[in-house]
């Protein structure tokens, strides 16, 4: 493993992939939507779901099993509720539009939900729950994904890591971002270590043959750990269901890998806003936040140092990268760099 970093502002890096997605063929606008998603996550720390994911996406699209742009189309919208179809083109352009569409229902209706169709992985869950949040709105999204996970009780990968993301306003505090995989750590967490010759803490993931590994590439190969056991393996199981069975796209364990190019991905989402002032005035509501956050924040720390809310690392990361810029490794401006010069794009150095 190399331990070569170079730093880029968010500025600059978002440019690049909106560019590279450009030349590529994607619609400016929403180029610039896909570019977002992936400087979010990049942001907030989430690097396995970031710009790494650039040349993956473009790999999916040049092997014909996604659409670089497909007309995203409503199959259902009725009131509160409404159904997507992806049409196999960026799950970040269905994301955005699904999520948009859902808090302009719960501005009309006090909730909106809106299932979104055969799409393809869409960055990380917390940018369109947090979307939410600018119409001072409750957040939730969710997300199938491939098999990585055995069903508790089982030994062969089923369900996927399946993602949850929830958003709640507050006042003067940070906002409340849960964002979580429903195994102990995301799969692109161990991909991401995989590709930078990085080994992963046992816990994690199990081999091809069930043992506990620190074998990135072997986990790939095996099964993760769900988080809480048997709670882990239920949640991700439910998540599936409303993801991918109730929005007639996929059956459990039918969803492909990013990384898998014999077919359409197959993927579906879920998103929600709740309108808080429908409930209680908006300003209570932020206010008495943020004193439930400062309560808990002065609480005794069980290990002396300081108490975190959900989130709340995730933005202290964005304001720090905001301003000293973002850290990528060699391997990763490499692989960003592979793809710039297939399209023409100008590299990123």
């Amino acid at each position: 493993m190399t331990e070569k970093i170079k730093s880029f502002t968010a500025k600059k890096l978002e440019a690049f992939c909106t560019e590279v997605l450009t030349k590529a063929g994607l619609a400016e606008n929403w180029a610039a939507v896909v570019a977002e998603s992936l400087l979010s996550a990049e942001l907030r720390g989430i690097k396995s779901h970031g710009v790494v994911r650039l040349e993956t996406y473009i790999q999916r699209v040049e092997a014909g099993v996604m659409k670089i742009q497909a007309p995203v189309t409503t199959e259902m919208d009725e009131q509160a509720v409404a159904l997507i179809n992806a049409n196999n083109t960026f799950g970040q352009i269905a994301g955005h539009r699904a999520m948009t569409l859902a808090i302009d229902k719960a501005t009309q209706y006090g909730v909106g939900v809106v299932a979104v169709k055969n799409s393809n992985h869409f960055g990380i869950a917390a940018y369109y729950a947090m979307m939410a949040l600018k119409k001072d709105m409750v957040g939730c999204v969710s997300t199938n994904s491939s098999p990585a996970m055995a069903v508790y009780g089982t030994k062969k990968p089923l369900i996927g890591t399946n993602p949850i993301a929830i958003a709640v306003p507050a006042g003067e505090q940070c906002p409340i971002v849960l964002d979580m995989s429903t195994s102990v750590v995301a799969r692109g967490k161990i991909r991401y270590a995989a590709l930078t010759g990085q080994s992963i803490p046992l816990g994690w993931a199990r081999d091809i043959d069930g043992k506990p590994t620190q074998d990135a590439r072997l986990a790939l190969k095996g099964s993760l750990e769900p988080v809480g056991g048997v709670k882990g393996s239920a949640l991700s199981l439910i998540i599936d269901m409303i993801c991918g069975v109730l929005t007639d796209t996929i059956l459990t364990g039918g969803v492909k890998n990013i990384t898998d190019i014999s077919g359409p991905s197959n993927t579906g989402h879920f998103f929600s806003a709740l309108n808080v002032s429908r409930f209680i005035d908006t300003n209570r509501f932020k206010a008495h936040m943020d004193q439930v956050i400062g309560s808990i924040k002065s609480l005794p720390a069980a290990d002396g140092g300081q108490v975190f809310m959900p989130g709340e690392i995730e933005y202290n990361y964005s304001k720090k990268r905001m301003a000293e810029g973002i850290p990528l490794e060699e391997e990763v401006v490499h692989s960003l760099n592979n793809v710039a010069a297939r399209y023409g794009a100008a590299p990123l150095s």
